[in-house]
């Protein structure tokens, strides 16, 4: 039996019937060559088929594990999902949000002001807007200059023109080794190879990104990373300038958690000449009312221009009109102090029902390193049958087969209540087995 494809096909016939249930460990691959007569090599294509084909997932230190379910049929994080309490997606509305968003905007439904606003505009938007957002971007000593602002639709497609600008098509982005799935997803639209960087307890770790080999450029999240809530210090920081310095090498950074560690200098204040910051509404006021902004050196302005062009990537002018409105008026800084006060409570409540879990109390997601007898998979499949939807760390893994057992938490979309007995469910689940969810 010499076609790796033949064994798989048989090991899928046993979870399928469920010989192998959700959670089971599989042998390790030299175990598993001898036991079916089989090579090494052989074994360890029959592992990698098993997890192309979703029924299995690796873990680093751990082994191959069966998978809880099916994977969906969307990209994870792609569209909210069906669960009754939402730990999935991070979306904040806060209930006032709604009544102070409509006021600011009153003056544009004039009839001559909504006529302006419906003209085309370029990546560039208006002086008045760029003044505003560099305002609204500014952090301690960091204020961008309004001339090296652009605009975008969305803060993903920011991020798609600031990929495309500086990595060609099968060329290398360095990522941290957990980084945001739709950089994931971008990447392969794009034609280019991701490469994992290792990470620490201080964020992305600058001699990994100097030992990585040529890249193109570096996409980074140093305050409040996604997933794991974290933020980079200062001197990791500078760390990080001076190995970017010294590869020349483009810096991406993501900046879409920044508003509520507005006491976070962010590190293009550390390689202004070398690094484009990305941010966008999404998450300062809701994902149905967005526009993404690009800060970026100066001499590479016209060339991210291009990029947003080529793409058609640009904002809308009534979305720029709109930021600029709220900017202006105050509306937006109302909104960031609220959802800081609201990061803060939820904070509360995760440190009282999951103490322990990683990441910055101003974040709004967590970081939860299972207990040993739970499979992330399975923990996610478990939650869902509670009504909870959560994210598991394969989600944001950048290899195949390289997830930890661990999953984010999402914490600011359901009301505090909800999210307090959620995590009450949650905390029960983790302290059971899954064998306690084996029913006769």
């Amino acid at each position: 039996m010499d076609d790796y494809r033949v064994v798989a096909d048989a090991i899928a016939a046993d979870i399928a019937a469920g010989r192998l249930r959700p959670g089971d460990r599989l042998p390790p691959q030299r175990r598993f060559a001898r036991q079916r007569g089989i090579a090494g090599s052989t074994a360890a294509r029959v592992y990698g088929e098993l997890v192309r084909r979703g029924l299995a997932v690796g873990e680093v230190g751990r082994g191959t594990f069966v998978r809880a379910a099916k994977p969906p049929p969307e990209p994870a994080l792609a569209e909210p999902g069906g669960a009754r309490v939402d730990l999935e997606l991070n979306f904040a509305v806060l209930p006032e949000e709604s009544a102070r968003l409509a006021r600011a905007l009153e003056p544009l439904l004039r009839a001559d002001v909504l006529t302006a606003a419906l003209h085309p505009i370029g990546a560039a938007g208006t002086p008045v807007a760029r003044e505003a957002a560099a305002g609204l971007l500014a952090r301690g000593d960091w204020r961008p200059d309004p001339a090296t602002v652009l605009f975008t639709g969305t803060g993903r497609q920011a991020l798609a023109a600031s990929i495309a600008a500086f990595v060609p098509v099968g060329e290398r982005l360095a990522v941290e080794s957990l980084t945001y799935p739709v950089v994931k997803g971008l990447a392969g639209r794009l034609g280019v190879d991701l490469v994992p960087i290792e990470t620490d307890e201080s964020g992305l770790v600058p001699a990994a990104l100097a030992a990585a080999g040529p890249v193109r450029a570096l996409y980074v999240q140093p305050t409040l990373h996604n997933p794991l809530g974290t933020t980079m210090p200062p001197r990791r920081r500078a760390e990080l300038a001076e190995v970017v310095a010294r590869l020349d090498l483009p810096v991406i950074e993501d900046g879409i958690y920044t508003f509520l560690r507005d006491d976070v200098r962010p590190f293009a204040a550390y390689a202004p000449e070398r690094t484009v910051f990305v941010d966008s509404l999404s998450k300062r006021v809701a994902p149905g009312l967005t526009a993404g902004f690009l800060v970026s050196p100066p001499s590479w302005t016209a060339r991210l221009a291009s990029s947003v062009r080529s793409g058609a990537w640009a904002a809308s002018r009534f979305a720029v009109e709109a930021a600029t409105q709220w900017i202006v008026t105050g509306t937006l800084a109302e909104i960031e102090a609220a959802k800081r006060r609201d990061a803060a409570a939820r904070a509360s409540v995760v440190a009282e029902k999951l103490p322990g879990l990683r990441g910055d109390p101003a974040s709004y997601h967590r970081w939860w390193e299972l207990p040993e007898q739970w499979r992330a998979e399975t923990f996610v499949a478990a939650a869902a049958r509670h009504g909870i939807a959560l994210s598991p760390a394969a989600a944001f893994a950048v290899l195949p087969g390289h997830a930890p057992n661990a999953v984010r938490l999402a914490v600011s979309a359901p009301p505090v209540a909800t999210l307090a007995a959620a995590l009450d469910v949650l905390a029960g689940l983790a302290g059971g087995s899954p064998d306690d969810l084996v029913t006769d």
